[in-house]
């Protein structure tokens, strides 16, 4: 029998601004994260990503946050533990590799270079839609022809948790 002691891990990617739909269901999935024992990895650069983590660190979940530069962030960063990576955007291929699985929120260009690496590295997808912003087109727009992963999309945390689940990153106790 093989004993894991690691925590499964998703990422968070994205963007979207406080008092949208996506910001609020960014926290609520923060949240989720925590409450089903899965670390949260989150660069913590934009609000979506930030609220990602703070509602899990106040969830008493673990928030894994890669920094673009080589220095240590302010004593309030939100996270548990900080790598920074000193690499720049090139720190989008450590987001992508991170996890076991990836959710996009809204996003802009560097987003979508953090889903390509995923992407091209089979990381499952698991964009919120109907709120706006790039995730919207995953679905229907993959990064391209190879089907390398699942996109799964999500409306409501209740879908977030059930394809967490599908991709067996949910213990059966949570």
């Amino acid at each position: 029998m093989i004993i894991s002691h690691r925590k499964p891990q998703v990422c968070v990617l994205g963007s979207a601004e406080p008092g949208s739909r996506a910001y609020e269901l960014a926290g609520e999935a923060g949240e989720a994260l925590a409450r089903l024992a899965i670390t949260v990895v989150s660069g913590c650069g934009s609000p979506a990503t930030r609220v990602a983590a703070e509602r899990a660190i106040q969830a008493n979940g673990l928030v894994l946050s890669i920094v673009p530069p080589d220095q240590m962030p302010p004593p309030d960063w939100p996270a548990t533990v900080v790598l920074p990576c000193g690499m720049g955007d090139a720190r989008n291929l450590l987001m992508a590799l991170a996890g076991d699985a990836c959710i996009v929120i809204g996003g802009r260009a560097g987003t979508k270079s953090e889903v390509h690496l995923a992407w091209l590295h089979k990381r499952p997808l698991l964009p919120l839609v109907g709120c706006g912003g790039w995730s919207d087109e995953l679905p229907s727009n993959p990064p391209d022809e190879r089907a390398n992963s699942p996109i799964l999309p999500w409306r409501t945390v209740a879908e977030l948790e059930a394809n967490l689940r599908s991709l067996g990153l949910v213990k059966s106790a949570a």
